[in-house]
C-alpha cells in the first residue's frame, strides 16, 4: 500500500525542553491512525508540526513521495481540539468562507458547505450565528471546515473531547464513514475509540515513539489472556481475596508457579489476573474458591485490551 506521509527524525525543542525527540513513523494512504499518549507526551506538538502550524527544530516530512516545505498544507484538513470561529458568522457562512480560502469558487464553496453541514448534523442551525452554538456544535462545524477542500489527510486533535455521549457516538460514526474516503490521523485519550476505529496506532511517551503498528499486529503480539473474579458482598470472601492476592503477587515476584499468573490486581471486589495458562489458572482459582467456600458472582475469561497495553507502555 502507498505511504501518504513519512515522518523522519521529527524534533521540536522549546528552549532546553525537547517536546518531541526525533520521532519516525509512516501513515499509509487510506488508513485511520490514532496518535496516543498521556498528557505532555508530545501529541499536539506533533500534530501542529504535521499540519505546518509549528516549524520543526529538526527532521523532515515526506508527503506523497516528496520532501515538503509547507506546500503540503493544502492537502491537509485540520480540526484542533478547541476550534475558534467568528461568532458573528452563521455556520453556513463560515464553511463557505473556509472553502473560498482553500481556493474553491464561490459556487463550489456554497455547494460543498451545504453538503457538509448536512453531513455533520448541524443543518437546522446552519443560519444561526456561531456565537449561539454549543461546544459540540462547534466541533461539528470545525469538522465541516476541515473537510471542505476534500483533503488527502484529515488531522484531528481530540475530535470528540467536547461532545456528550450521543454527540460522541454520532461523530465516531461519521469518522467511520470518512475513513473510507480519506486518510485520517487523530489524537485521543479514549483508547476504546482508537481500538474501534483505527487500522494503526502510534503510542508516544516523553516525545518519543514507544510503540507503533497495526491494531491486528499489536493484538497478536501483545494480547494476553485475563481472568476476572467478581465477589459477592461478603466480609469473609473479601478478606480471603485480599490474602489470596498477596500470595499471588508474592509468587509472581519470586517466580513461584511461573507461567500461570503474571499479574494480580484488585478493584473494589473484582480481582483481575493476567495469565499465561488459562486452564491451569482457572482451575487453581476454582479449587481455592471451592475449598474456602468463597461467595463469588462471576468468573470470566477474556483478553487484555489496547488500554491495558497503553498503560503498560506509558508507565514502564
Amino acid at each position: 500500500m502507498t505511504e501518504l506521509l513519512q515522518v523522519r527524525g521529527l524534533t521540536k525543542t522549546f528552549g532546553t525542553f525537547k517536546a518531541v525527540a526525533g520521532i519516525d513513523f509512516s501513515i499509509t494512504e487510506g488508513h485511520c491512525v490514532a496518535l496516543l499518549g498521556p498528557n505532555g507526551a508530545g501529541k499536539t506538538t506533533t500534530i501542529r508540526m504535521i499540519t505546518g502550524l509549528l516549524k520543526q527544530t529538526a527532521g523532515h516530512m515526506v508527503f506523497q513521495g516528496s520532501v515538503q516545505a509547507g506546500k503540503h498544507r493544502e492537502l491537509i484538513g485540520y480540526l484542533p481540539q478547541s476550534p475558534s470561529f467568528y461568532p458573528w458568522m452563521t455556520g453556513y457562512e463560515y464553511v463557505v468562507y473556509a472553502g473560498k480560502l482553500c481556493g474553491l469558487s464561490s459556487a463550489a464553496a456554497q455547494k460543498r458547505a451545504k453538503e457538509l453541514i448536512e453531513r455533520v448534523g448541524i443543518s437546522t442551525a446552519a443560519k444561526r450565528r456561531i456565537g449561539s452554538y454549543s461546544g459540540g456544535m462547534k466541533q461539528r462545524l470545525g469538522l465541516a471546515q476541515a473537510l471542505v477542500h476534500q483533503p488527502k489527510l484529515l488531522v484531528m486533535d481530540e475530535p470528540v473531547s467536547a461532545l456528550d455521549p450521543l454527540g460522541r457516538r454520532e461523530v465516531l460514526e461519521l469518522l467511520r464513514e470518512l475513513k473510507q474516503e480519506t486518510t485520517v490521523l487523530f489524537s485521543t485519550h479514549v483508547l476504546h475509540d482508537a481500538e474501534e476505529l483505527c487500522d494503526d496506532v502510534i503510542i508516544i511517551r516523553d516525545g518519543q515513539v514507544a510503540l507503533q503498528g497495526s491494531i491486528d499486529t499489536i493484538r497478536k503480539e501483545h494480547r494476553k489472556p485475563i481472568i476476572e473474579l467478581q465477589l459477592e458482598r461478603d466480609a469473609y470472601s473479601e478478606r480471603w481475596l485480599s490474602s489470596f492476592l498477596q500470595r499471588m503477587n508474592q509468587e509472581i515476584k519470586t517466580g513461584t508457579k511461573a507461567g500461570v499468573f503474571e499479574t494480580a490486581e484488585l478493584d473494589n471486589r473484582t480481582a483481575r489476573f493476567t495469565v499465561n495458562e488459562v486452564d491451569a489458572a482457572r482451575q487453581r482459582l476454582l479449587d481455592e474458591l471451592s475449598r474456602e467456600q468463597v461467595k463469588f458472582s462471576s468468573l470470566a475469561v477474556g483478553h487484555t485490551t489496547l488500554e491495558d497495553l497503553f498503560m503498560k507502555v506509558v508507565t514502564s
